[in-house]
């Protein structure tokens, strides 16, 4: 892989095969596409664009993706001459992708002519079939964590993050995660600033930390197995501004709290306490996206109390503070000529 960036246009090639997850291939569009439109937002006097951005597939074509979306890419052109960023997308077509040995291939010889790659959820088995994952930290969806371990036990597989970065290569998690990683490339090419307004015009925060965990705490945990603590959870969502004490649930459920402490780390997946922060920082993130209330009465809305532990919960969970998470969401772009 090159390690510097070309003159010009940096050209991107984007790789669809079929049943390939739509989201994959088009959140990644979209945010270089946003970069492009917004970069010439602010060189009135023109000049080139920033990306030259191509979907490509074997064969070119229309290609159908597994939501029934049919794209139409270009033919994988020849692996050669300068390239800067190789994105490999993933999606239920992957198996089939890697018994095609032209297009592994490709991927090889693609790779080595450009600056960095990545991959968006599964398309990692398709850099690590080509022999680019080896030896690297690498992740992909969480349900195929463990599979891409068992199936290439040479790359160093991550779990938990967003995405992964080693060196030039970048992999990141499923579907969605793709649009983080792809603003991720944006901001090291561009700037913070660009890639804040691509944010801003996809509405979404900007942007999610490559170490964040994959789960909100809806998908991180699960709903009690006996009755008494699936009520008690409903119950926490529904009062995170009054005492959530180990003792005081405990308490309700009608345990003691050694014994309700144990039962709820079993079957919800974490602790009592950090079950009630992850469901107070929820709904201070709800609050500061969609009502202008001040940071103290935020606070104090989502159980807090005290802005201060609401902003050491906020550092721990998303590593951005409650005025950083409100001013990334809610700034409106400066500019509307970008539709």
């Amino acid at each position: 892989m090159r390690s510097v960036p070309p003159a010009g246009p940096r050209r991107v090639w984007i790789v669809a095969f079929p049943d390939v997850q739509s989201l994959d291939v088009t959140g990644p569009l979209e945010v270089f596409s946003l970069a492009n439109r917004l970069s010439a937002v602010r060189r009135p006097g023109g000049g080139p664009l920033p990306y030259a951005v191509s979907v490509v597939a074997p064969g070119g074509g229309p290609v159908m993706t597994s939501s029934g979306l049919a794209v139409l890419p270009d033919e994988l052109p020849p692996a050669a001459g300068p390239l800067d960023t190789l994105v490999v997308a993933g999606g239920t077509g992957t198996r089939a992708a890697m018994g095609d040995a032209a297009l592994i291939a490709w991927i090889r010889r693609a790779a080595r002519r450009a600056r960095r790659v990545a991959s968006v959820c599964s398309g990692a088995f398709l850099l690590a079939r080509a022999g680019l994952l080896d030896g690297r930290r690498a992740t992909t969806h969480w349900s195929l964590c463990a599979a891409l371990r068992r199936r290439f036990p040479a790359v160093q597989v991550e779990e938990d993050p967003i995405f992964v970065r080693d060196g030039a290569v970048i992999t990141s998690a499923g579907i969605t995660a793709g649009i983080d990683l792809a603003l991720e490339l944006v901001e090291d090419d561009l700037g913070r600033a660009l890639a804040l307004d691509v944010a801003r015009w996809l509405v979404m925060f900007l942007r999610r930390p490559g170490g964040q965990s994959q789960f909100s705490v809806q998908l991180a945990t699960q709903l009690a197995e006996r009755p008494g603590l699936r009520e008690l959870q409903a119950w926490i969502a529904d009062h995170l501004a009054s005492d959530l004490s180990v003792g005081a649930l405990a308490g309700r459920a009608h345990m003691s709290p050694r014994n309700f402490a144990r039962a709820f780390r079993r079957e919800v997946g974490l602790t009592p306490a950090a079950y009630v922060e992850a469901q107070r920082v929820e709904a201070a993130r709800r609050l500061l996206e969609t009502t202008g209330r001040g940071l103290e009465e935020v606070a104090a809305g989502a159980g807090f109390g005290r802005v201060e532990t609401m902003h050491r919960a906020f550092q721990r969970a998303l590593r951005v503070s409650p005025g950083q998470y409100r001013r990334h969401f809610r700034a409106a772009p400066r500019r509307a000529t970008a539709s």
